[in-house]
């Protein structure tokens, strides 16, 4: 079997790359795979399982998945399918998999992302905990010396105080998983000062507040810290900032989706940044994956979620429900 490392083999070496050589010692992640029925979906799934990531367990009707792979030429002997006729009714069979502990992570095949959603967040039958769900993508670019995490800018809209913390101690516990012990948190806004003009960098001051009295564990926080003083030592430098996360920033913390859908659309197709990522938050990591993504990007999407199984098993990383 082709391991995760091999799939990413570029030179000069790319961000990914290391990401995915910490997931070849370990076992594959079962994952639930949310109606794989069309030709990209599916061919995420196998190849992510011919790298050596997930164990997929197909989800949606069963003939129109086994026809996708014959005319894409995709080997899925072996692969467990779970029968059902349509997309919201595999959501709730890809969930209940996953709660009736078969599987541990989950990932979006070709249904709307929020046909899936609405079965993670149901109350009664979804993946759901104490946490505030969130997405984080873990970025990989050529201007930037490390991967750069930007959190939320999928899932929560206009987050409150307590939705900010949440956002920043998920993000904090993805990024203990593949290695950063004390992950450098950049909570942006506009400004460097604390103004009642501008509430973003009120959110910033209270939850670094939030950090020294034990709320958010785990990470150096500062804030609020605009985009350029968070990710370069010269205009931190220029600026007079005397902080451990200016300059240096392994998560950056944005105000609401707005500013954070903006901020990685920027960084892809501005700083040719690749954007893995996954939602947090929840009993296991979402993996929603794109049409757009390259085969890469999705292999760093479901390296980011193997990675977090793992610190889970071992740490206990998130909430109990």
């Amino acid at each position: 079997m082709t391991r995760a490392t091999e799939v990413t083999t570029q030179n000069p070496r790319h961000a990914y790359d290391d990401l995915l050589e910490s997931c070849r010692s370990l076992d594959p992640v079962v994952t639930s795979v949310a109606f794989p029925c069309e030709t990209t979906a599916l061919t995420g799934a196998v190849e992510a399982a011919e790298a050596g990531l997930i164990t997929p367990i197909l989800v949606g009707p069963r003939q129109n998945i086994v026809q996708i792979a014959e005319e894409a030429g995709l080997n899925i002997t072996g692969f467990e399918i779970d029968d059902v006729p349509d997309a919201p009714t595999a959501a709730a069979k890809a969930v209940e998999v996953v709660r009736a502990g078969r599987a541990e992570a989950l990932m979006k095949g070709s249904l709307h992302t929020d046909v899936l959603m609405s079965a993670v967040v149901t109350s009664a039958a979804g993946l759901r905990t104490s946490r505030r769900i969130s997405y984080a993508y873990v970025m990989a670019m050529p201007s930037y010396p490390k991967l750069l995490m930007t959190t939320d800018a999928v899932v929560n809209i206009a987050p409150s105080l307590e939705d900010k913390r949440d956002i920043c101690q998920n993000a904090i516990d993805l990024a203990h998983s593949f290695g950063r012990a004390a992950p450098k948190v950049a909570i942006l806004s506009a400004v460097e000062e604390v103004t009642t003009k501008i509430p973003s960098t009120l959110d910033a001051a209270a939850l670094c507040k939030m950090t020294d009295r034990g709320q958010i564990t785990g990470a150096i926080l500062d804030g609020p810290l605009a985009l350029d003083n968070a990710i370069s030592p010269e205009a931190a430098k220029t600026k007079g900032i005397v902080s451990p996360v200016a300059g240096e920033a392994d998560i950056l913390v944005v105000p609401d989706l707005e500013a954070g859908n903006i901020l990685a659309k920027q960084f892809t197709f501005l700083a040719n940044a690749d954007a893995a990522g996954v939602v947090l938050g929840a009993r296991v990591p979402i993996i929603l994956t794109s049409r757009a993504d390259s085969v890469r990007t999705r292999m760093a999407s479901c390296g980011v979620a193997l990675l977090l199984v793992h610190a889970r098993r071992t740490r206990k990383l998130e909430p109990t429900v």
